[in-house]
């Protein structure tokens, strides 16, 4: 029989009076039971680090940082079994899950330096103007209160690290919300938290069904969510807290463009096969991954067929295999979604180049081209492992098509011309511009988030950091400067 997995209230292990099961989505069996807390225990763990904001914040950086590398070392210790653990609860290939533990370990070693260094100050004299002769004003980031962090399922420990670590640097409390589907890594997270010296109430991991988290949004002891999901729960919440600060990754549907000069055999075996790979990484379900292929007619027809083949190279299968590229989807429902837009697609005329077949969770790598502009999997986030080709004639109609969506998260272009990159760096909207790759690059301590409906603020440690706290100034009055 399977232990219950207890949850984190206020640093201390609790079960509620309810559970849920956690199932593998490739066969379906019992990864864990994970116990729900009860309103009166979400009410103690808000109330806690609502308690403990002013502790937290005075907590030297020293006992802040050695906790953060602390929670970095363990979590290099457990590597193995963490990986494995992600894959059985959401489906993802191990291989691209021992990955996903090396950036959260990463994410917290980056942290704990930011937090030796934060928040020294700066100090700027107010004498340049007559009024303030013999005054100095010296400016910190304070803590905004406690942050309500709510992860997603594609990235159970990564992206719960990015919510947690950034708010341990500057002393303000957290209380993080994993996703129904993936909640176990994130409470393995909160075991390593608990072998720290953090302040009682400074942390809480609190499985809360969906249904449950209007309360806990909209509760005004919490000033600051950071959400990282769908654009429509994502602006939802931000529409309900009008007040509150909202830091949204709402994902986009990435684009690869590939120019001209980008022409050589090298050239187009290596975008190829970065295009089918990181349109398939965790099973397409990555905000960043490669779902829109824009290229210029100059090399189009010899890239089909060298994207096509990379992408039928790709191994689908058991998750827990190393050998394994593409694992199932987080759901059955979730594959079904897939498989009902590409029949739309091809249903309106597109052509399927590769894959197009569903079994169970798992849907196989699939390209589409002649993909009409209307139909949903040319407008929407598809979050599967889905791409689509699209011929243009020359730099400005790629950078045009790239900038028709409605996202705006990442996009990759192949050049080689250094001004060709400035002018995608200028002309693009979105958050960031990859050259020589496909936009699913992403360093952990780099800005990361977008433009248009994909969000608003900045993950990457020290942005986060920065979005979880506001600027406060001390005038120092009858000094000799």
């Amino acid at each position: 029989m399977t232990a219950t997995h207890a949850f984190w209230l206020a640093g201390r292990q609790a079960t509620g009076t309810e559970t849920f099961d956690v199932h593998n989505s490739y066969d379906g069996r019992l990864v864990g039971t994970v116990a729900v807390p009860t309103e009166a225990q979400v009410e103690e763990a808000v109330a806690a680090a609502h308690a403990v904001v002013d502790e937290f914040a005075a907590t030297p950086a020293h006992v802040r940082a050695k906790a953060l590398n602390h929670v970095a070392d363990r979590l290099l210790e457990r590597t193995e079994e963490l990986a494995r653990l992600i894959s059985a609860e959401n489906g993802k290939p191990v291989k691209w899950a021992r990955g996903e533990v090396g950036r959260a370990v990463s994410v917290f070693r980056f942290a704990a330096e930011e937090a030796r260094r934060w928040n020294s100050g700066e100090a700027q004299r107010l004498d340049t103007d007559q009024g303030g002769q013999g005054r100095l004003a010296l400016t910190r980031r304070i803590p905004k209160g406690v942050v309500l962090g709510i992860a997603p399922f594609n990235f159970p420990l990564n992206l719960s690290a990015h919510k947690v670590a950034p708010a341990i640097a500057v002393g303000a409390p957290i209380i993080l919300k994993p996703a129904p589907a993936t909640p176990i890594s994130s409470l393995v997270l909160g075991e390593l938290l608990a072998e720290t010296d953090l302040p009682a109430g400074s942390w809480s991991v609190l499985t809360v069904p969906n249904d449950r988290m209007p309360a806990l949004v909209q509760d005004e002891r919490l000033p600051v969510i950071s959400f990282t999901g769908s654009d429509k729960v994502g602006y939802a919440i931000m529409d309900s807290v009008p007040r509150k600060h909202c830091t949204l990754e709402l994902g986009g549907n990435g684009a690869a463009v590939v120019l001209a000069d980008y022409a050589g055999d090298a050239d187009l075996d290596w975008a190829a096969n970065r295009i089918a790979t990181f349109s398939n990484y965790q099973g397409g379900q990555s905000c960043i991954s490669v779902q829109r292929v824009i290229a210029d007619a100059a090399v189009y027809d010899r890239l089909v067929p060298k994207v096509v083949a990379a992408v039928e190279a790709q191994v689908t299968g058991d998750p827990s295999d190393s050998a394994t590229d593409v694992g199932p989807l987080v759901s059955e429902d979730a594959a079904k979604r897939v498989e009902s837009w590409v029949d739309e697609a091809v249903s309106a005329g597109a052509s399927l180049l590769a894959g197009g077949k569903r079994d169970g969770a798992t849907y196989a790598p699939t390209v589409l081209a002649d993909v009409p502009d209307d139909v949903t999997i040319s407008c929407e986030e598809v979050f599967g492992p889905v791409l689509t080709l699209k011929k243009v004639d020359g730099e400005e109609a790629a950078f045009a098509e790239v900038n028709s969506s409605k996202y705006g998260l990442q996009a990759g272009v192949f050049t080689h011309d250094l001004h060709t990159a400035f002018r995608a760096h200028r002309a693009l909207e979105v958050g960031g511009v990859v050259i020589g790759d496909v936009p699913s690059y992403r360093a952990d301590q780099m800005p990361y988030g977008g433009a248009k409906q994909s969000g608003v603020g900045r993950e990457g440690v020290r942005y986060a950091m920065d979005d979880y706290t506001y600027e406060r100034v001390l005038v120092l009055t009858g000094l000799t400067l």
